[in-house]
């Protein structure tokens, strides 16, 4: 980001190449619909960009990446707060859930791993809204506590709480 920022147009295409995954998926899974979230994502990317003169170093470049995404997504929440239907495929039609390779498992184990991503979704889909977005900037962001913390504008211990009830939330669903 220091390099985009001081000029270097290519850094951007790097930034892209590596974090437009995990924000897409991130916003998709938080607004649950596929228009909105692919409009939330060219804000995020726009807002980095009309940023870049101003950026400092003050975290992680992947907590100020989500602290847009977060920050863009309360703006929609205030705009439209009733929430649409999970979508498991990605803008292609490509699952949203990765799944292992059917050809070498049995299709007994198949379907299994299909259920149980499919429930994994639905789960997730289900959470409370702030246990979501920690769990997913956890799991898409690869974000620490402090950094979720950070990007969400919580003390580090609510952030560890959602965490940890999304965890316990989603463990006793799995079990079931």
């Amino acid at each position: 980001m220091l390099l985009y920022r001081d000029g270097e147009a290519g850094a951007f295409d790097v930034l892209y190449a590596r974090h437009k995954g995990g924000v897409y998926r991130y916003l998709l899974r938080q607004c649950r619909e596929a228009g909105a979230a692919e409009e939330l994502f060219q804000d995020v990317w726009m807002n980095l960009v009309r940023a870049r003169a101003s950026y400092t170093v003050q975290a992680k470049f992947t907590t100020y990446l989500y602290r847009l995404a977060h920050n863009r997504l309360i703006d929609h929440y205030r705009k439209n707060r009733p929430a649409a239907v999970v979508s498991l495929e990605e803008e292609d039609g490509a699952a949203a859930v990765e799944l292992p390779d059917e050809r070498v498992r049995p299709a007994a184990e198949a379907l299994d791993a299909k259920r149980q991503a499919a429930r994994l979704a639905e789960l997730i889909a289900g959470l409370p809204e702030a246990q979501r977005e920690a769990f997913l900037m956890q799991q898409e962001g690869d974000m620490s506590v402090e950094e979720i913390a950070q990007a969400t504008g919580v003390s580090r211990e609510t952030a560890k709480s959602r965490l940890r009830y999304a965890m316990t939330k989603l463990r006793q669903g799995m079990q079931e």
